[in-house]
């Protein structure tokens, strides 16, 4: 059977243990005054296999946090390596050939009649 704590108006604190099918406390056993029933937050902490890993710090998951950083980095800077080599290479071909044809496929004016 859950224990209830209950606060009445003038101030008493005193707990009830009842089953939860039965009615609640209305009237402090002091001094007759309307009581309200008093909320605590529980205590919960969930610990084992099948829990949110992330909820608690260990060593072993900082450091598999930071090697999974550190490989992430080095897949980006292969990346960028890569994408600026491509680069250099596209501009040292030769521009002629486009100098060429934007030349010769220039639009013509258009005339207002």
């Amino acid at each position: 059977m859950p224990i209830y704590e209950f606060r009445c108006e003038n101030g008493h604190l005193f707990e009830v243990m009842q089953k939860i099918s039965e009615a609640p406390v209305t009237e402090c056993a002091e001094c007759g005054a309307p009581v309200t029933r008093v909320y605590h937050p529980i205590a919960v902490h969930f610990k084992g296999s099948g829990f949110y890993n992330t909820d608690y710090g260990t060593a072993k998951r900082k450091r598999e946090m930071d090697k999974s950083a550190s490989d992430g980095a080095k897949k980006n800077d292969a990346k960028q390596a890569e994408k600026k080599s491509d680069s250099k290479s596209s501009d040292s071909k030769p521009a002629s050939s486009s100098s060429s044809s934007s030349s010769s496929s220039s639009p013509k004016p258009k005339s207002d009649s």
